[in-house]
């Protein structure tokens, strides 16, 4: 069974990517070409995301009893297009 932490990753890089593919495709798409469907699709995918990557951060959190200031680092991390990528690479290893 993958740990807590391990869940919280996996959903991280997920998000993470979902975000890059939303700005970088999506979005290009439905503004540059008019076609809106893809912002549709990827942006509920990355919502369902986004919601998983709290709930697994919240887990951890109570889990792991990580810091306040790492928990709302790595919730800001959420927020911006490189950050999941980042706070793995600095916070969870």
């Amino acid at each position: 069974m993958k740990t807590t932490l391990a869940r919280f990753r996996y959903t991280a890089i997920a998000e993470g990517i979902s975000f890059l593919v939303l700005l970088g495709i999506a979005m290009p798409l439905k503004y540059l070409a008019d076609v809106p469907m893809p912002v549709k699709i990827i942006g509920w995918l990355h919502g369902v995301l986004f919601v998983a990557y709290i709930f697994w951060l919240i887990a951890c959190w109570m889990e792991y009893s990580w810091s306040f200031k790492k928990v709302v680092l790595l919730f800001l991390a959420s927020l911006l297009p490189f950050g999941p990528f980042v706070a793995d690479r600095k916070l969870l290893r």
